[in-house]
């Protein structure tokens, strides 16, 4: 797989991660984005033994959009501090076929994971084991057939944003575990992650990093309705 880089320095690595492609390693063997950009260095940089690269948080196998990886321990540890204070601005686009209870709004639930099914539900009450999530949302506007969503996630839990597009009444395209209706690649879900924006942790300079939408027809529908800076 050829990737497609979004910004690169000393510490950290941004790429534009397709659908269906695991962050991690997992049982299935498959190869990760880790990989990848573990093989990237290694060549890009003639780096002998073994190469240096942990994500910093991640994007389920079936999304798509920008993941930052860590090159340094250093960046690792500053970039993982960052999320942790909520200091790094998410920004997702979604696309359903179903019109929400409420055009905009800040879902709050919390979650909880079954990890034998993969599935994590969600509740209006806290319960042992379950996680307070927060994700705002606005209804961007539709592109027949499709509806645009922009979602900032203000935590950073399991499938936080796919249970939320449920809740609300609009589940995601391609995500069939949360009610969304079948597209034609098994392995994607139209959830983007389009935008982060934090501040250097070594340099200390604002970065905005903005993620290319992948080349899905679903998503060309919805382009007259973006900025002409983010078409």
């Amino acid at each position: 797989m050829e990737l497609e880089l979004l910004y690169e320095d000393n510490h950290i690595i941004v790429v534009n991660k397709p659908n269906g492609v695991l962050v991690h390693v997992d049982k299935t063997g498959d190869t990760s984005m880790e990989d990848y950009v573990r093989e990237y260095i290694r060549k890009k940089y003639a780096k002998p033994g073994n190469v240096y690269t942990q994500s910093v948080h991640r994007l389920d196998r079936p999304v798509s959009g920008a993941l930052i990886l860590a090159k340094t321990g250093k960046g690792k540890e500053r970039m993982a501090a960052l999320f942790k204070e909520r200091k790094v601005r998410k920004t997702y686009w979604a696309l359903s076929h179903a019109y929400p209870a409420e055009e905009s709004g800040t879902v709050r639930q919390y979650l909880k994971k079954n990890r034998q099914r993969n599935i994590v539900f969600a509740s209006e009450a806290p319960s042992e084991d379950a996680k307070y999530a927060e994700t705002s949302y606005q209804l961007v506007g539709r592109g027949e057939p499709f509806y645009l969503f922009e979602l900032h996630p203000l935590t950073g839990r399991p499938h936080q944003i796919r249970v939320m597009m449920k809740t609300i009444g609009s589940p995601i395209l391609g995500d069939l575990k949360y009610g969304g209706e079948k597209i034609n690649n098994p392995r994607a879900i139209l959830l983007h992650c389009r935008q982060i924006e934090f501040e250097h942790p070594v340099k200390h300079v604002p970065i905005t990093i903005t993620a290319g939408l992948p080349n899905v027809q679903a998503w060309h529908t919805v382009r007259h309705l973006l900025p002409e800076k983010n078409k």
